[in-house]
């Protein structure tokens, strides 16, 4: 018997072929907006039903109640926020009561709401309200305040098409695929263990373990959508889940792929991913002790206590309609070679921690084996394949600091010692070469100085994932662009970021062209450190203050940097003399 779906019936809002035909006609005549990737993630839940009960993007009462009670306003339990978010470019053609096109990346038209209503939201309310805070160090939170919505648009969806998947197609399931298929299996239990990380012995082990005690099937059922920062990138982790399916007995788990958009948000999201699973037609879901906590800034800390979200879902589970199996720590014991929960565990018996993604990246950069307990061997070879020793690796160093802190001058001379090295092809993004070449067309705004920047990120990740070495040079000095750039290059490369914190004054007495003479005259508007704020790096892999070292001191720590980290050998650094 299926799991009934959330809210009583599985929505479908894939609308039929004439009604789809007779939309794309009126769709050149209806203002559209270009879904970003998070955005295309939602509607494709909403259209084939993932999102049950909801039948389109929340409107203001709704999106209120959820805020306030993790409910909708007829009280259906739902603790996180579907809402279609404009900035105030996109929103100016937007009419109340009229309907708008929904356009991916290619131009293709897959949905069109009917926008019922137009507001103005409190973000930061909301950020309170389904993260338990409003700091920016909160990825998720950072990416809500940061998006550059300014009003929210709510209204039933009719759907025209899903988003297409080029890529794993045999691993797409709308819910009533899924259904459909568990049904034909004589798939009664079904538990889902969802995770964004690749599946190494612990989970092998743990998952197989409930469904061992709770007699029922496995759905692998990984988010592959918009994911936390430092996530393995998309196709290795699919390559992963692929492979470890061979050590779960015949016909007891199977993989499915899940176009989910993360919040991150802790005990709502995993109350949330309850839900999602139920509409897939599982009768049960695992919720871990750290489920959908990212990481802090250090590495270290949490932004929720552990077993936070266990104990949230457990406080609505006579309403959630799908069974949570919670699972505590785990440690690997070498005495009895296997994985143990921490209260199970003798106080003189030798227990391991499981491996960070952190340490995992780092032992393979340094070429280092990772214990037969941690992994499988197939699933190692991927992850080989994309964080090869840091001597195989391409990167970027990604020079920033005020006009004047010494960036042109150290960036060419690292340049040449590491072509001089003749490891790997270098390439030189200082920010005058940039500005003559790739972005002679813009100004300085701050708008067109963000750009700049942006694209010299795009270029240098190019050059690192194809394993050459990016030398950057520009100011850079919001912080939110050069947080992006290190997450697009780090997918594919290393992202190696030099904060020269020169003192001001220092850059001033250091300026031939009189740029900030001019700047305090106010003949040079948004100038960086003057009438423009430089926003210093929070994580940055080294620090020089160019005012206490003479350039060859300073790349020569540089050189060694490289060194230590096995990017170059020694021969590069033993150059400068």
């Amino acid at each position: 018997m299926s799991v009934p779906a959330h809210g009583g019936s599985l929505k479908n809002l894939l609308v039929t072929e004439a009604r789809a035909e007779a939309l794309r006609a009126e769709a050149f005549d209806l203002p559209s907006v270009t879904l970003s990737r998070r955005q295309l993630c939602d509607l494709e839940l909403l259209l084939n039903g993932a999102f049950s009960p909801l039948e389109g993007f929340l409107c203001r009462a709704d999106y209120e109640q959820v805020l306030a009670t993790a409910r909708l306003a007829d009280g259906t339990l739902w603790p996180i926020p579907v809402t279609l978010a404009l900035a105030q470019a996109d929103a100016e053609g937007v009419e109340q009561g009229k309907p708008l096109a929904l356009r991916d990346e290619e131009g293709f038209m897959l949905a069109v709401v009917k926008a019922a209503e137009l507001w103005q939201p409190d973000q930061a309310l909301e950020a309170e309200a389904v993260y338990g805070t409003a700091s920016t160090e909160h990825p998720g939170v950072r990416t809500l305040l940061q998006a550059g919505a300014a009003v929210y648009v709510g209204g039933q969806v009719e759907g025209v098409q899903l988003p297409t998947h080029f890529d794993f197609q045999a691993l797409w399931h709308t819910p009533q695929e899924l259904r459909r298929q568990f049904n034909q299996s004589g798939w009664r239990e079904v538990i889902a263990f969802q995770t964004s990380r690749p599946i190494h012995r612990l989970q092998r082990d743990l998952t197989l373990e409930m469904a061992k005690s709770e007699q029922a099937n496995l759905l692998l059922h990984p988010a592959v959508g918009v994911t936390k920062p430092g996530d393995l990138e998309y196709y290795a982790r699919v390559h992963c889940y692929q492979s470890v399916l061979a050590y779960f007995p015949l016909n007891i788990a199977m993989l499915s792929l899940l176009p989910l958009a993360m919040r991150m948000a802790g005990p709502r999201e995993a109350l949330w991913h309850g839900i999602i699973h139920k509409n897939y037609g599982c009768s049960a879901f695992i919720v871990g002790p750290d489920d959908s906590s990212p990481p802090a800034a250090d590495g270290q800390s949490r932004f929720y206590e552990r077993y936070a979200a266990q104990e949230y879902v457990a406080g609505f589970a006579d309403q959630l309609g799908i069974r949570l199996i919670s699972v505590e720590e785990r440690r690997y014991v070498p005495a009895r070679g296997c994985y143990l929960p921490v209260g199970q565990i003798e106080q003189e018996a030798e227990a391991l921690s499981p491996m960070s993604d952190g340490d995992l990246k780092h032992t393979l950069a340094r070429g280092e084996g990772v214990p037969e307990w941690f992994s499988f061997p197939e699933v190692l070879r991927h992850l080989e394949r994309v964080h090869p020793p840091h001597s195989q690796l391409g990167f970027t160093l990604f020079f920033t600091g005020l006009s004047g802190s010494g960036k042109s001058t150290l960036a060419r001379i690292l340049h040449a010692r590491l072509i001089e090295n003749g490891q790997r092809p270098v390439t030189l993004l200082d920010g005058d070469i940039v500005r003559r070449n790739l972005s002679s067309e813009l100004g300085f705004s701050r708008e067109h100085r963000d750009l700049n920047i942006r694209r010299i990120g795009f270029v240098a990740n190019e050059i690192s994932k194809n394993g050459g070495v990016a030398v950057c040079a520009p100011i850079a000095p919001y912080q939110a662009t050069r947080r992006a750039i290190r997450q697009l290059i780090a997918h594919y490369g290393a992202f190696i970021e030099i904060y020269l914190a020169t003192p001001l004054a220092v850059c001033e007495s250091r300026d031939r062209k009189g740029l900030y003479a001019k700047a305090r005259q106010g003949l040079i508007p948004h100038f960086t450190g003057i009438s423009d704020p430089y926003q210093e790096p929070e994580q940055a892999e080294l620090t020089i203050d160019t005012s206490e070292l003479a350039p060859m001191e300073a790349a020569q720590r540089i050189l060694l940097y490289l060194v230590r980290e096995g990017f170059i050998d020694a021969d590069a650094a033993s150059a400068i003399q």
